[in-house]
């Protein structure tokens, strides 16, 4: 008998595609359910989910661990779950795509502190301009959302430094799932005491929240991150950051759809400024330097 031949797998730009999607429609999601649960409870759905379903994956090996090997993946722990929490605290302000946009400020200065290239300066200064267009634009978007968006990006900026000492202590996603387990825990007594347990919230322990709340975990970590591990064995570093660079983009159409959020003009104008100078970091960045993604 003849060899099965055996089934083409999935491009793996298609992969990095539906990761992008996943994580925006999971965005959207976690902000339909904020008129049911606060922000920091909705991250802690999202840490609960990608905590076990990622362990479930991983069986991380936690015995004989260095004392080196903790406090990296614990500082790695907290900054993610302070990269979620304030990134979702923005997107209870502003609509998802500029919060996209500016958190995207993060691993582009990443990126542009690493080339050490000067033309990467004219990326940074039409980064800037996008910026500009929504500072002294009409109707200025909320200055608490922008800022907390702008603390986002410096935790996805500090995740991205993280993520190689983590990487070589703790192998495949094992480091993001120990991460998960620390900031859900670091989590738990701050949603409790600000009153996102049901004593303060009713309605919060409901079927259909914790449900919703465990779907974004789903969309926004797990899947992504099986989704990109798949595609990185197979696809350049710089064509995975150039498609990354998409994520505002798709952020603000998943808000447009699931959402009804609209942008103005001068909202897209600032997203394409910074979309544009991602892109152009990219393609001038040294081989084998990537961004990652906020898990």
């Amino acid at each position: 008998m003849g060899k099965v031949a055996a089934r083409p797998s999935a491009s793996p730009v298609v992969l990095v595609v539906a990761a992008i999607l996943a994580v925006q429609v999971g965005s959207s999601v976690a902000k339909d359910l904020y008129s049911a649960a606060t922000p920091l409870t909705v991250t802690w759905l999202r840490a609960l989910a990608a905590a076990v379903l990622l362990g479930v994956v991983a069986r991380p090996q936690l015995r004989g661990r260095s004392a080196s090997d903790w406090r990296w993946v614990v500082l790695y722990g907290l900054v993610l779950s302070a990269m979620n929490l304030s990134f979702y605290l923005a997107i209870a302000r502003i609509p998802i795509g500029m919060a996209v946009t500016l958190e995207f400020l993060g691993p582009l200065g990443v990126s542009v502190a690493t080339s050490r290239r000067a033309r990467d300066l004219v990326w940074v200064g039409l980064a800037g301009v996008g910026v500009a267009l929504l500072g002294f634009a009409p109707g200025a978007l909320d200055p608490v959302g922008v800022a907390l968006a702008l603390l986002a990006a410096a935790f996805w900026a500090a995740y991205i430094l993280l993520a190689r000492p983590v990487g070589r202590a703790w192998s495949g996603v094992t480091g993001v799932s120990v991460a998960f387990w620390v900031g859900l825990t670091a989590m738990t007594i701050p949603v409790a005491a600000l009153g996102a347990w049901p004593a303060a919230a009713p309605g919060v322990w409901a079927p259909a929240i914790w449900g919703q709340g465990l779907l974004v975990g789903l969309l926004a970590s797990a899947i992504p991150y099986g989704l990109e591990m798949a595609a990185l064995r197979r696809i350049e570093p710089r064509v995975f950051g150039i498609l990354m660079s998409l994520e505002p983009a798709a952020a603000a159409l998943a808000a447009l759809a699931l959402l009804g959020e609209q942008l103005r003009g001068v909202e897209i104008a600032a997203m394409a400024c910074v979309m544009v100078a991602s892109i152009g970091v990219v393609r001038s960045a040294r081989p084998g330097v990537q961004d990652g993604r906020p898990a």
